[in-house]
């Protein structure tokens, strides 16, 4: 068995309750002292006082893992350089070995005088700032088999959030098919379409709103634009339920997004907006719309409600009220949605009045299963 560490002691005295670890304290130092593995006293002195903070109530979630960290072998939840740990029960394979292979790091530098648990528990700076460097050097530091391990956890990061997304996608394909097949084939409205297909081309080749969201939501920035209007109907419309690219970047562009007190453009707000409405919310609010028809009522505040009602979705009617501690769901989805209504209006999904068109009617549950099946 190897050198407990004051890591493991840390977690140990944080796996029970801290009513039970404080009284335990006195005896497990004297028994670790007994055995001939002493801990210094600052570290004793700085675990009596984390666990009294918790047992009072004062201490944070951060205030623990700032102790937890100044045992000088556990890894930081989030360094400077923004790379983030999950949490230990959601790490995939790679993040626990690269997690366990740089605690294993951390105790050979605390072995070997680098970081010096001490003060760090006794809050200095400087060995602090060691700390962080360390760790910010070692995950950007390729391995012997060449990974490099801030890289390695963050691809299996996104490779299991794309899994999710496809499953989510997947199913809600196959719940909007199964809503499709129980209702009538609207007729394509083609005086309707060919009418909106002229305004969409036009716009397309416009500068400025609405014409770049609608170019980037389609991904026609690098494509062509289909000569078909169907084809280039749907293909706008599908991208509005699922933005494709972004805009074009320039030089202004780039620093006002690094700018964290600028506001952001109108273009990017909108685009933000559609990429924040999730798969259950357009399932909801499409299979709403064709069930009802033309002549009903597509405001963002009728979809959210809409929305809130549907049995398509998992949402409990009480549970989207107002929230006095600021936006409920349902206002939420009021604020998403209003920004794909004027977006609607330029292809004819929707008249002036929000109103859902016979060409909403038809096209909006192709253009959705058109996104979802991409």
């Amino acid at each position: 068995m190897g050198e407990l560490t004051r890591r493991d002691v840390a977690r140990a005295l944080l796996a029970v309750p801290s009513g039970q670890a404080l009284v335990a304290l006195p005896g497990l130092r004297r028994e670790m002292e007994d055995a001939g593995r002493a801990l210094t006293p600052v570290f004793w002195e700085s675990a009596r006082e984390a666990l009294r903070s918790i047992e009072s109530g004062k201490a944070t979630v951060g205030d623990v893992q700032r102790w937890l960290e100044s045992t000088g072998t556990e890894p930081m939840l989030l360094t400077r350089g923004y790379f983030v740990w999950a949490d230990e029960d959601e790490r995939g394979p790679v993040a626990r070995e690269m997690h366990e292979r740089l605690v294993r790091y951390l105790e050979e530098q605390v072995a070997a005088g680098v970081v010096d648990p001490d003060r760090l528990a006794a809050g200095d700076a400087d060995a602090r700032a060691v700390y962080e460097q360390l760790q910010e050097r070692w995950l950007r530091t390729a391995l012997p088999d060449g990974r490099v391990p801030g890289v390695a956890v963050t691809d299996e990061q996104d490779d299991e959030l794309f899994a999710e997304r496809d499953e989510q996608e997947a199913f809600a394909l196959a719940e909007l098919r199964r809503i499709l097949a129980e209702l009538p084939q609207p007729v394509r409205p083609d005086a309707e379409l060919r009418e909106a297909a002229v305004r969409l081309r036009a716009l397309l080749g416009e500068p400025g709103y609405p014409g770049n969201v609608l170019r980037a939501c389609a991904g026609f920035d690098d494509e062509p634009v289909p000569e078909g209007d169907e084809e280039l109907w749907l293909a706008v419309a599908a991208g509005i339920a699922g933005p494709i690219s972004d805009l074009p970047e320039d030089q202004d562009t780039v620093e006002e997004f690094t700018d964290l007190d600028a506001e952001l453009s109108t273009e990017d707000s909108v685009l933000a907006s559609l990429c924040a409405i999730d798969y259950p919310d357009w399932l909801a609010a499409v299979a709403a719309l064709a069930r009802r028809g033309p002549g009903v009522l597509a405001s963002p505040e009728r979809i959210a409600r809409m929305i809130a009602e549907s049995e398509d979705v998992d949402t409990d009617i009480d549970e989207v009220g107002d929230d006095l501690d600021g936006l409920g769901d349902l206002d939420a989805t009021e604020t998403l949605f209003a920004a794909v209504t004027p977006l609607w209006q330029v292809l004819g999904v929707v008249d002036d009045n929000e109103v859902l068109t016979p060409l909403g009617w038809w096209g909006l549950p192709k253009a959705l299963e058109r996104s979802w099946s991409s």
